[in-house]
C-alpha cells in the first residue's frame, strides 16, 4: 500500500507493544498510535485507521461498528479465535484479519491450578483475615484422592490433567469427540458426559468456544455435581450458563467457582459475582503473563508488516 497509512493498537494495558517490536520501522508513511487502556468509543477513537490490532476479546467489532469504519482494512487479534470478532460483518467490509500465537499454553494450565488451589485451601480468605487482624478463616480440603474432572482434554485439559495426577487425584475427561485412546495417552478416565459432572469433586472447563459449546455447561449439569464441588473457568465465560452458575452458587448446590472468564468483559460493577464470597475472580488473564504478550506483539508487529507489503500471513478466515 502507499500513501498515509494509520495504525492503532488498542486495549495494551501492560504497554508492551512497543517493548515488543519497533513499530517505528514500518515503512514511512505509517504512523502508530498505542492506546494503553479499554477504550469507550471505538468509533471515534479508531476513526480514519486502517489498521487497528486488538487484544482478545477487549473490544467487540460488529457490524454496527466496521459501518463507523470505513477506513478499516487490516484487524490483527491476539490468538486465532477471537468470539469478539464478527467474522462475517469483517469480511463484507473487506477487512482482513489475522491473528498471532498465544505463546507458552502453560500459563493456562498454571493459572487454572491457581483457582484450584485458591479455592480449596480458602487461600483469599485467609490473606484477608490474617489482614484484618485474625487468624484462620476456615478449613480447607485436600485434593490427594478427589476427583478431577477435565472437560476437553486438548494441551491445555491435558496439562491440568497431569498436574492432577502428580496431586494424587483420580482425573476423568469428556468431550464430545473425546476418545478412549487419547485418555489413554495422557493417563485419565474416559467417561460419560453425565458421569464427568455427577463425579467431579473439582470440574476444569478446556473447550474451545463454539456456538456448540455455548452454555453446555447449563443448570442441568451443574445440578448434577456434588455440593462441595469446584468448577472452574478458564476457558471462554459463555460455555457456562452464568445465571445457571450464580444461582447453584448462591444455593450451595456446589461449593465454590473459580473464574477468568465471562459473559461480559469487563465484569460489571454491579455483577452479582463480584459479591459472592465462594468465588474466586481473575479477569481474563490465563494466558496473558508477560512472556506470552510480548510473543502476541511480536506476532501482530510481523502481521502489519506483511500485509503492508501485500502478503498477509495468519489470515483468520472464519
Amino acid at each position: 500500500m502507499t500513501g498515509r497509512i494509520r495504525v492503532a493498537i488498542i486495549n495494551d494495558h501492560a504497554g508492551l507493544a512497543r517493548e515488543a517490536a519497533d513499530w517505528s520501522s514500518l515503512p514511512d508513511g505509517v504512523e502508530v498510535q498505542v492506546h494503553a487502556g479499554r477504550i469507550d468509543d471505538p468509533a471515534a477513537t479508531l476513526a480514519g485507521n486502517a489498521v487497528v490490532v486488538t487484544a482478545r476479546e477487549e473490544t467487540r467489532f460488529d457490524a454496527a461498528l466496521l459501518d463507523r469504519l470505513p477506513d478499516l482494512r487490516l484487524l490483527v487479534t491476539h490468538g486465532m479465535n477471537n468470539a469478539a470478532l464478527d467474522l462475517a460483518a469483517l469480511r463484507a467490509h473487506g477487512v482482513t484479519v489475522c491473528g498471532t500465537t498465544l505463546g507458552d499454553p502453560s500459563a493456562t494450565v498454571e493459572l487454572a491450578w491457581a483457582l484450584i488451589l485458591g479455592l480449596a485451601r480458602h487461600v483469599p480468605a485467609e490473606d484477608r483475615a490474617i489482614r484484618a487482624g485474625g487468624w484462620g478463616a476456615g478449613l480447607g480440603r485436600s485434593l490427594s484422592g478427589q476427583r478431577l474432572g477435565v472437560l476437553g482434554l486438548g494441551t491445555l485439559g491435558a496439562g491440568v490433567a497431569r498436574v492432577g495426577l502428580a496431586f494424587g487425584m483420580e482425573v476423568a475427561a469428556w468431550s464430545e469427540n473425546l476418545t478412549a485412546a487419547r485418555c489413554a495417552e495422557v493417563g485419565v478416565h474416559h467417561v460419560t458426559r453425565n458421569a464427568l459432572f455427577a463425579e467431579s469433586d473439582v470440574l476444569s472447563i478446556h473447550l474451545r468456544f463454539s456456538p456448540r459449546s455455548r452454555g453446555l455447561v447449563g443448570a442441568a449439569e451443574i445440578g448434577r455435581m456434588p455440593p462441595e464441588a469446584l468448577l472452574i473457568n478458564t476457558a471462554r465465560g459463555p460455555i457456562v450458563d452464568e445465571a445457571a452458575l450464580i444461582a447453584a452458587l448462591r444455593t450451595g448446590t456446589i461449593g465454590g467457582a473459580g473464574l477468568d472468564v465471562f459473559e461480559a468483559e469487563p465484569l460489571p460493577l454491579d455483577h452479582p459475582l463480584r459479591g459472592m464470597p465462594n468465588v474466586l475472580l481473575t479477569s481474563h488473564v490465563g494466558g496473558r503473563t508477560r512472556e506470552n504478550l510480548l510473543a502476541r506483539y511480536r506476532d501482530a508487529f510481523e502481521d502489519v508488516r506483511a500485509w503492508l507489503a501485500g502478503a498477509p500471513v495468519r489470515v483468520i478466515t472464519g
